[in-house]
């Protein structure tokens, strides 16, 4: 069932609606509040509609009107179900023709029924009485029932994503919790290495010199400079005073010795600060 509201244009009507009252909007047009009706302002009809109830379908509708009246589903007075359910039909008849299709069908079918009812049963050829008209009807009934109250429990359930979320716990082999450190991304690296140029920048100074650089010089330095550490900082293996040059080689001695599983490249948590270490521990004794 639907209501409608609808605006007078009247002026003679709309000159009784107060404009202002104690600074009390009227109104809210697109949730700006109106102290004053427009003069000209006109709504149609079918603009402000207001659904009392929403069904899913005609055996929604059926059900719902069965449990209301508290009729019993196993012997449905059919003359005030099918009376109830064409009030309901024609209300929405007149508003959406395409949505009352299926709902015209089903009263179709309960019209049968009661007009099967009036007439006398009739006994088969076998002699056993006839079936009720309203079988039928009742077998659909209670299945729908029954899918619609599985649906709701189904729907109270907890929902994974919705109710509660999915943890992972490691645990080592030995039964003690293994710490899992944040993994190092390519981005992180690359903006703790733009940092270092930055700074870089702001002590160098201008001279022409032509050095040769090797790679697995500075890897081998590097190394050298992580035995007996335990931690070093990113920033610690680099050395701005040398120039640019010579930083961009030691950057790639250090992406070297990672990508041959040298070295480790740890961070605590995520912005941390960056160290590295050596992947390997040399014996102490």
């Amino acid at each position: 069932m639907s209501t409608d509201l609808t605006l007078l244009d009247d002026p003679a009507l709309a000159s009784t609606v107060p404009e202002v009252v104690d600074n009390v909007a009227v109104a809210r047009l697109y949730g700006e509040p109106l102290f004053s009706v427009p003069r000209d302002l006109y709504i149609p009809p079918d603009a402000l509609e207001i659904f009392l109830e929403a069904f899913e379908g005609p055996l929604d509708l059926l059900l719902y009107l069965i449990r209301k009246q508290n009729f019993n589903i196993l012997d449905i007075p059919m003359a005030a179900l099918t009376r109830q359910y064409l009030d309901y039909v024609e209300e929405i008849r007149s508003r959406n023709l395409e949505l009352a299709a299926e709902y015209l069908l089903m009263a179709a079918m309960l019209i049968e029924i009661k007009s099967r009812m009036l007439l006398p049963p009739k006994k088969s050829a076998d002699g056993e009485e006839p079936e009720d008209p309203r079988a039928e009807l009742v077998r659909r009934l209670r299945e729908y029932e029954q899918i619609k109250l599985a649906a709701q429990q189904l729907q109270q359930m907890p929902l994974a994503g919705r109710d509660f979320f999915r943890t992972q716990v490691v645990v080592a082999e030995h039964g003690t919790v293994q710490q899992r450190l944040p993994d190092v991304s390519i981005d992180e690296l690359q903006q703790a290495w733009m940092e270092i140029l930055q700074r870089a920048r702001l002590v160098q100074r201008h001279r022409i010199t032509r050095e040769e650089l090797s790679v697995r010089e500075h890897m081998s330095q590097m190394l050298k400079r992580l035995q007996g550490q335990r931690f070093m900082a990113f920033e610690d293996l680099f050395d701005p005073g040398r120039g640019v040059a010579v930083m961009v080689v030691t950057f790639i001695a250090l992406l070297e010795l990672a990508k041959e599983t040298l070295i480790d490249i740890t961070q605590a948590e995520s912005y941390a600060p960056i160290y590295v270490r050596l992947a390997y521990q040399p014996d102490q004794g």
